[in-house]
């Protein structure tokens, strides 16, 4: 039996607030794709048959196909129509950091969430370095402008360009992406960051590598775990949480 996608009263009510139609139109069209298991360049239907589909006029549902090909998840081709686009990974990571940068979020809970992502990307770095000897050059490399640097702020940048690269090497690009999301916050802390935390750091980074060379991706983890924990404990003192009105 086909998915029933018509917006009913109940629906644009159904969280306890009143929705936006264009919000509730968008959502529809996410369903369908997945539902309908549409691939990139795949026909969607005409705006008129969305419209009818939804219970909905086609102003609505043309500032939903806007919404989403913004984001590159449907595009418009010349005759035709609405198609499934490839999502701009790089657009969802400016339209997701804009939204959590209106939040108030612990810093501590965003490197918790760093520290998930990077540990259990570090199997697949290893795997790529065995087989690929330049990746582990280039992080060394990486490693080495860090153990350089003496100046808070370039050392932040450079910490950044580090942990992205290490993430890179794993060749899973969602992760790089979402990384990058978590960066947003983490740049706007560099009067944080100590002398000492530059020495330490850059050792940190120097050992993580050493244990991947070894083949031994436990102790990577663990160093990049402890990496990690050594800021978080730094910084939670303070109780640093990202600024909601200081953007």
């Amino acid at each position: 039996m086909p998915t029933n996608y018509r917006i009913t009263r109940q629906h644009r009510t159904a969280s306890g607030k009143r929705k936006i139609l264009s919000e509730i139109v968008t959502e529809r069209i996410r369903n369908l794709i997945v539902d309908e298991r549409l691939k990139t360049g795949d026909r969607l239907p005409t705006e008129h048959e969305l419209a009818r589909r939804f219970g909905v006029s086609r102003i609505c549902v043309r500032e939903a196909t806007k919404a989403l090909g913004f984001l590159g998840i449907i595009r418009s081709r010349p005759r035709r129509g609405l198609v499934v686009g490839k999502v701009d990974l790089g657009r969802v990571t400016q339209y997701l950091g804009f939204h959590l940068a209106l939040g108030d979020y612990p810093l501590v809970q965003l490197l918790e969430a760093r520290a998930v992502v990077e540990t259990g990307a570090l199997p697949y770095t290893l795997r790529r370095i065995k087989s690929e000897r330049s990746l582990y050059e280039t992080l060394r490399k990486k490693a080495r402008l860090t153990e350089q640097t003496i100046d808070p702020d370039l050392y932040i940048e450079r910490d950044v360009a580090f942990h992205r690269a290490l993430l890179e090497a794993s060749g899973i690009e969602a992760l790089v992406v979402f990384n990058d999301l978590l960066e947003i916050f983490f740049l706007r802390f560099r009067e944080s960051v100590l002398a000492g935390q530059l020495r330490k750091g850059s050792r940190t980074h120097r050992k993580i590598l050493d244990a991947l060379k070894a083949g031994d991706c436990g102790r990577a983890q663990a160093l990049l775990r402890a990496h990690i924990a050594y800021h978080k404990g730094a910084l939670s003192g303070g109780s640093h949480r990202v600024p909601a009105g200081n953007r």
